[in-house]
């Protein structure tokens, strides 16, 4: 049984108040704590009066913690008990979870790097710099305490704050209830390797004390739905990370059969539950076609758990899996089914399922089943015109577009509310280290500040 407490200021807390941790066949295979608003409170008031380790120091202990994070036995787990435990709970298959911890290392060993990436050409990174002498923007943080309301879909969106960390943000950490376990390993690897801790906390706690971290935080990070994105939508101090409605674009100067790889690996790679997967294929011409053959290609796909080497597909508790079978089929509308018609779940027999690829397709690219992004590999195909614009293909974290249109490219790229363009052979899902995931994080965390001395 895992016990995962609290990780405050001053060491770990076990509160009386625990949930239970059960894994895709709803077997109890831990508790944790939640703590109440007083603890975080007070947590947050000690990351604000705790220094600052030098930024060298910061460096190379983010180092160090990522290397034990995917090498080292940490909180009596093994690395490959630590894989096998947040498979079981995420319902991740285990090659996924494998790779992401290793990403983790390569994010804490790049972290310093990637965040002053962002940094303005013409500001300099502190202001004992020599150009403050006749004048120069130094770069700042926006404030000292950044709060995470994580995600649980997949341990990679724990690789992000760390640039906070690499930047002298003290960072608290609100874990999801579905699979916590990356975010107390990480926190316990960042300590362990030299953060103090009154630098870098773990808050488990129900939704009140989300809300109470977000508002006593000066800024936080918080991943979630449409509703997050409306909330948040409007904040100065709330970066929202909604979903991502990644998409692909096939126009009719492109081979797409010779794609195939590329398309499946969008729609289902790293299990097909990440922000960067494909929801929709647009194309010019007849989508038929194209949706055929992705059919063909995602059914053959196996349904195992997702502990076993060859999963490629997530797993759910049965009710769940069922839950968001009924929803497919009432959201579904008029679209053709190629895959996935009658039901996506797979049961194991052991109180799981499979979740299984869905692919339809629709009449329109402005249908709104478009914009249906679920935590398994579910496609909507529709056909796409160059007379309709961008339209249907804004709003997307990432879009692979297989064309040799140059303008439409100049379009592409240009359009704000598109995050990443691909052109050509790249899946959605491929990851480029070292390049911004949705925009630079320090572009939130920091600003310029005009500075001349004498």
């Amino acid at each position: 049984m895992i016990q995962l407490d609290a990780l405050g200021p001053n060491g770990p807390f076990r509160a009386r108040n625990r949930v239970s941790l059960t894994d895709v066949s709803g077997q109890q295979v831990g508790e944790m704590s939640l703590v109440p608003p007083l603890f975080i409170d007070r947590g947050l008031a000690a990351l604000r009066k705790a220094g600052q380790l030098p930024a060298d120091d910061r460096v190379a202990a983010l180092a160090r913690a990522g290397q034990a994070f995917a090498e080292a036995t940490i909180a009596d787990l093994a690395p490959q008990q630590y894989h096998y435990a947040v498979s079981r709970l995420s319902g991740l298959p285990v090659t996924v979870v494998r790779a992401a911890a290793e990403g983790m290392a390569r994010a804490a060993r790049s972290a310093y790097h990637a965040a002053m990436s962002g940094m303005p050409a013409g500001a300099a990174a502190d202001w004992r710099d020599p150009r403050t002498q006749r004048g120069s923007a130094v770069w700042i943080r926006r404030g000292d305490v950044l709060g995470i309301h994580s995600a649980g879909n997949h341990p990679a969106v724990h690789a992000l704050w760390l640039q906070a960390l690499a930047l002298g943000f003290k960072v608290a950490v609100r874990p999801s209830q579905r699979e916590p376990l990356t975010a107390s390993r990480l926190v316990t690897a960042l300590r362990e390797a030299g953060f103090p801790s009154d630098q870098v906390i773990l808050l488990p706690t129900d939704h009140a004390g989300a809300d109470r971290l977000i508002d006593g935080a000066d800024l936080a990070v918080v991943y979630g739905g449409d509703e997050v994105m409306r909330k948040y939508a409007a904040s100065t101090k709330v970066l929202p990370q909604g979903p991502g409605r990644s998409k692909v674009l096939l126009t009719r100067d492109v081979d797409w059969s010779a794609c195939l790889d590329t398309l499946a690996d969008s729609i289902s790679g790293q299990g097909g539950v990440a922000c960067l997967n494909a929801t929709a294929v647009f194309v010019e011409g007849d989508p038929g076609p194209v949706a055929e053959s992705i059919a063909e290609r995602l059914s053959a796909l196996p349904s195992l758990p997702p502990e076993d080497e060859k999963a490629v597909l997530p797993v759910q508790p049965r009710a769940a899996a069922a839950a968001l079978g009924e929803y497919l089929l009432r959201r579904r509308g008029d679209a053709k089914p190629w895959l996935g018609g009658d039901c996506i779940a797979d049961d194991l027999g052991d109180g799981s399922s499979v979740l299984r690829p869905a692919v339809f397709q629709v009449s329109s690219q402005d249908a709104e089943q478009t914009r249906i992004e679920l935590p398994f590999p579910c496609l909507w195909v529709a056909p796409w015109s160059r007379a309709d614009g961008l339209r249907a293909l804004r709003d997307s974290l990432a879009l692979t577009a297989f064309t040799r249109d140059q303008n439409l490219i100049s379009r592409l790229i240009e359009d704000p509310s598109i995050g990443n363009v691909y052109i050509g052979d790249h899946a959605t899902v491929q990851p480029w280290e070292g390049l911004p995931h949705n925009g630079y994080l320090s572009e939130f965390l920091m600003r310029a500040k005009s500075v001349v001395r004498n």
